[in-house]
């Protein structure tokens, strides 16, 4: 079986690393720091290519499809979109009225999903910079909200233990999954839409079936919550990283552990190429770590 084998480590200034996301080509990675700094990178080369300051601590960055812009959530409840070329802020979409946890384009580009602390989920018209839709149903703050791979449904993870699935049109709420005992901190479709997986702050991950709203595996081996998980653009393999200081890659079908890497601190956050060859992952030990196959 393929094993992954570290490839280059990426060092940002003493700062805990709070996410990783690659470009839609896989070529870049876009990063952020507690402290405010967005970095892009690179990935054959490891150089940095363009840094964007933000005043507030950052939770997350990622980039449009067409890979111009970055979309970023910061501490002051605001949703701040960089232009990466010329590393200036072109927009900011204000609504929400605590910090912004996760922010989402759809797979188009022309919208985004936004969840927060205030615990509800705002979908966003980029072009007229409005909000058009909110969707309210969780009963503390929205960890993660993700659009299916159709830009058709969004999938919210929350502090109130369960997973909403909605209808990303109409906002109503189509399935509620129920089973993990914790936060859940992410919820991400399965590249053909039929599956979710999530993680916890209950040590496990998780894998749903959307039609029958039911879980159909639970991964468990992690010793601490599980901060972010993702399929790989097979459908066969998940990975996910944890504060235990791990990331592991879990069989789908089998429900077992294929593989374990490790950083020497929390791993915030991590990414899987979309050629399905390269893994990334960040942690607060300061280090963005590249891993090959």
């Amino acid at each position: 079986s393929r094993q992954f084998k570290l490839c280059k480590t990426l060092k940002e200034n003493d700062l805990p690393m709070r996410s990783v996301k690659f470009s839609v080509d896989g070529d870049k990675i876009v990063s952020s720091t507690e402290n405010g700094t967005i970095r892009i990178w690179d990935v054959a080369s490891g150089k940095a290519l363009q840094t964007f300051k933000h005043d507030a601590s950052i939770f997350m960055a990622e980039f449009s499809p067409d890979g111009r812009m970055v979309v970023s959530c910061v501490k002051g409840n605001n949703i701040v979109l960089w232009d990466v070329e010329s590393g200036k802020e072109v927009m900011k979409l204000e609504g929400h009225l605590d910090p912004v946890c996760n922010a989402n384009f759809s797979p188009d580009g022309k919208y985004i999903t936004s969840c927060s602390f205030d615990g509800t989920i705002r979908i966003w018209d980029v072009d007229s910079r409005n909000e058009i839709q909110l969707l309210a149903g969780h009963l503390a703050s929205v960890y993660s909200a993700q659009f299916s791979p159709d830009g058709q449904m969004i999938v919210s993870a929350s502090e109130d233990h369960i997973i909403v699935i909605w209808d990303a049109k109409s906002g109503q709420i189509l399935k509620q999954l129920r089973g993990h005992l914790g936060p859940v901190t992410r919820a991400k479709f399965s590249p053909d839409g039929q599956s979710i997986v999530s993680c916890s702050k209950d040590k496990t991950v998780r894998l749903w079936n959307i039609e029958l709203g039911t879980c159909m595996r639970i991964l468990g081996g992690h010793c601490n919550s599980v901060r972010d998980v993702k399929y790989f653009p097979d459908g066969q393999t998940v990975v996910s990283c944890s504060n235990d200081r791990t990331i592991r890659l879990w069989n789908v079908k089998s429900g077992e552990e294929i593989q374990r890497l490790e950083h020497s601190d929390q791993v915030t956050n991590i990414d899987v190429s979309p050629n399905g060859q390269i893994i990334v992952s960040c942690s607060r030990d300061c280090k963005i770590k590249i891993w090959k196959i």
